[in-house]
C-alpha cells in the first residue's frame, strides 16, 4: 500500500526533526509519569518535550512549518485552547518511529517502549549470529509501530517484509516508519496470520503478554496470565514456517510455584511442528506491580523470555 498525502507529511516531518538533531528514548509509562510529576503543569520548552514527553505547547515553542505539518497530518490536538502532538517520536537503533502520545489510553493506541528496544536487540543479535538469505520472506505479526519489521529489514535489505496488525493506525505508522528508514513493507489488517499466505523464512512476534482490565489490544494477552495470545500466535505461525525457517518470540511468562507453564506448552508445540527450540529468560522479574492485582494472586514473578524456533 502506498503512502497517503498525510502519511507523506508525517514522513517528511520525522525527517525534518531528525535532521535537527532530535533523539528520544521512551521509558516505561510509570517512569514517564514520574518524570512529568516532578513539575506539574509544565508546558513544552523543546521539541523533545513536545514529541517525546507529550507536553502541551504554544505557537512560540515551535516553528510554524512543524506545527502546520502536524495539523496537515491530522495529528495536532487543539482542544481546550492548548496544542499537543497526538504522536510521539522515539529513536530505536538510530531509527525514528512515530507512535501514540502519552498516555496510551485509547483502544487503538500504538505502543512503543522498553520492550520495543529489547525486541529490536534480540532480532539484531539473532540475525547477526545466523543471517538470512537474500531472498527471504519475513513477517512481523502484530507489528505495532514497526520496530521489529524495520530492524529485520535493516539487516536483510533485499528480503520481502510483511506486517500484520488488527489496528489500522498501527499499520499506517509502521508504513511511515519503514519509509523513514528507507524500506517498504507490505501490510495486512488481520489477526495473526489469517488470510496471509506462507511460507516464511522469518516470523517475528512481540505480542501483548499482560492481562488488561480494559482489553486494550496493545497490552492484553488474555488467559494463562497473559500468555494465551503469545502461545496461540506462535502455534499459528509455526504452521507457516519454511524449511529452515525461524520464529523469534519475545514475550512475558507468569511463573507459578517455580514453574513456567508457557515454556512447557512451547516445548510441546516445537515438537509437534518438527522444530528445534531455544528458550531463555532475558529478565527474571518484570512488571512486579502487576502482582498486586487479583488476577495475579498465584503468580510469584513475571519473566521476560525469548523463544527461537527453527524448523528442521
Amino acid at each position: 500500500m502506498s503512502l497517503s498525502k498525510s502519511d507523506d507529511t508525517l514522513l517528511a516531518l520525522s525527517g525534518k526533526l531528525v535532521a535537527q538533531g532530535y533523539h528520544h528514548v521512551t521509558p516505561t509509562p510509570d517512569t514517564h509519569r514520574r518524570v512529568l510529576a516532578r513539575t506539574p503543569g509544565r508546558t513544552a520548552r523543546s521539541l523533545t518535550d513536545i514529541f517525546g514527553w507529550s507536553l502541551p505547547f504554544d505557537d512560540a515553542t515551535i516553528s510554524a512549518d512543524i506545527r502546520d505539518a502536524l495539523r496537515d497530518a491530522g495529528m495536532l490536538d487543539e482542544t481546550d485552547g492548548t496544542l499537543r502532538s497526538a504522536l510521539r517520536l522515539s529513536t530505536v537503533r538510530d531509527v525514528a518511529f512515530w507512535h501514540s502520545a502519552f498516555p496510551t489510553a485509547g483502544t487503538d493506541a500504538v505502543f512503543l517502549g522498553p520492550d520495543s528496544y529489547r525486541f529490536a536487540n534480540l532480532i539484531a543479535d539473532e540475525l547477526a549470529a545466523r543471517p538470512l538469505s537474500g531472498a527471504a520472506r519475513i513477517v512481523d505479526i502484530g507489528v505495532g509501530a514497526g520496530v521489529g519489521a524495520v530492524t529485520a529489514a535493516t539487516l536483510c535489505p533485499v528480503a520481502t517484509v510483511m506486517a500484520t496488525d488488527i489496528n489500522a493506525q498501527a499499520l499506517r505508522l509502521a508504513r511511515v516508519n519503514a519509509a523513514a528508514a528507507g524500506f517498504r513493507i507490505d501490510t495486512v489488517e488481520t489477526s495473526g496470520l489469517d488470510d496471509v499466505a506462507g511460507p516464511f523464512d522469518l516470523v517475528l512476534l512481540n505480542p501483548p503478554y499482560l492481562m488488561d482490565d480494559d482489553s486494550r489490544a496493545y497490552r492484553d494477552g488474555g488467559g494463562m496470565h497473559g500468555a494465551q495470545l503469545p502461545f496461540d500466535l506462535t502455534v499459528a505461525a509455526l504452521g507457516k514456517l519454511a524449511a529452515q525457517g525461524r520464529l523469534i518470540l519475545y514475550t512475558g511468562s507468569a511463573i507459578l510455584d517455580g514453574q513456567d507453564p508457557l515454556k512447557v506448552r512451547l516445548v510441546q508445540a516445537a515438537a509437534d511442528h518438527g522444530c528445534a527450540l531455544r528458550y531463555r529468560e532475558i529478565d527474571p522479574d518484570i512488571f512486579g506491580e502487576e502482582l498486586d492485582r487479583p488476577q495475579y494472586a498465584a503468580v510469584e514473578r513475571i519473566a521476560l523470555v525469548s523463544a527461537i524456533f527453527t524448523r528442521d
